[in-house]
């Protein structure tokens, strides 16, 4: 369900699109210590694959899973959950800084691993990752849900696919969240969260490159702040920087924790994308001044303007293909190298970042 105070717990609607009959893919919950690991769950599940087991330290997590997911069965250490053969996928959400050693488990037990955004939070972890993968051939799918579970986006891929705007020039992502209340101790380390730029930076990043049709892109300019919660030094609450990608286009995202309480949802998310024939705009979770709840698609073209719904119309095709990828061996759903890459140039911009102070 998606939830209109914090993006942390954001798991849309499941839209069913089963791609494997029930048992044909088992899989695993290992770490609950982000929210986010109910939306990776809810889509692997609405293509069809079977949670079989949840491991979490704190049991109280996993009673609240449970209340999500009755069926799947409690394991009594990671351990028991790696060494069952049936398990194909572990899906994780583990505090930022120990997503990539969780990752390695699970790939080092012959599993392929799906990992809640930001994947890792050094350079040092993702040379592990890219060593394991490539000489395991396992995956190390990540969870960049400002795009792959939001249908706004989803259809804008789409319509960019299509030629709707013609050559990408430049993507223009916008990453406002509401800070809220409620956060667990290691949200505000930096050593554990990565920075900003790092964390829900990585999104962004994700999305130049996926928009753009780029495979790889420098940092050219990147800054950090925290301007407003001195009550949490390490905190960044803004982050900002550009990219140029190998392609010629050129990017830019800006993210910050100042929604105000006013706003309907955790965070007024857009994205611009402009084209040599047109242009595009997402507003993804809100239209604000209006009662028209989330998912719009404005697209400017040579015929004229138009305004297009997304939600509930679009489905969220990755996690069939991720599915599909694990049991093919395909890369349909994301690349490695394009999960990797953006999380190499979100850590790269957070390394590289000019402090503004207020």
């Amino acid at each position: 369900m998606t939830t209109t105070t914090s993006g942390a717990a954001y798991a849309p609607e499941p839209i069913p699109a089963p791609v494997v009959r029930p048992g044909d893919f088992p899989f695993a919950a290992v770490r609950l210590d982000h929210g986010h690991i109910y939306g990776m769950c809810e889509g692997l599940a609405s293509a069809g694959a079977t949670l079989k087991w949840v491991y979490d330290p704190d049991p109280a997590r996993v009673e609240a899973f449970r209340e999500r997911f009755p069926d799947v069965r409690v394991a009594r250490s990671e351990d028991e959950v790696l060494d069952d053969d049936e398990v194909r996928l572990v899906a994780g959400a583990a505090v930022t800084s120990e997503r990539c050693a969780l990752g390695l488990r699970a790939i080092e037990a012959g599993k392929d691993y799906f990992t809640d955004k930001a994947p890792l939070t050094t350079l040092g972890q993702l040379e592990a990752a890219r060593e394991a993968t490539a000489r395991t051939g396992r995956k190390y799918a990540v969870y960049y849900s400002e795009r792959i579970h939001v249908e706004a986006a989803v259809l804008a891929g789409q319509l960019i696919d299509q030629g709707a705007i013609g050559r990408v020039l430049q993507v223009m992502g916008l990453g406002p969240h509401r800070l809220g209340t409620g956060r667990p101790d290691w949200f505000f380390e930096k050593e554990k969260y990565g920075g900003i730029l790092c964390d829900i930076g990585s999104h962004n990043f994700e999305q130049m490159l996926h928009f753009a049709g780029a495979k790889d892109a420098e940092v050219g300019y990147s800054a950090i702040a925290n301007y407003h919660h001195p009550e949490h030094p390490e905190l960044d609450d803004f982050g900002e920087a550009t990219i140029a990608m190998d392609n010629g286009a050129s990017g830019y995202c800006r993210v910050d924790w100042f929604t105000p309480d006013g706003l309907s949802t955790w965070g007024d998310g857009r994205t611009f994308v402009l084209g040599t024939d047109g242009y595009i705009e997402l507003r993804k979770y809100a239209n604000i001044g209006t009662d028209e709840g989330p998912g719009h698609v404005f697209l400017v073209d040579g015929k004229g303007e138009h305004h297009l719904v997304a939600d509930g119309n679009v489905g969220y095709p990755f996690f069939g293909q991720l599915v599909l990828d694990c049991l093919e061996r395909t890369e349909t759903a994301m690349t490695q190298e394009h999960a990797f890459k953006a999380a190499e140039l979100s850590v790269l911009a957070q390394q590289g970042a000019r402090l503004l102070t207020p």
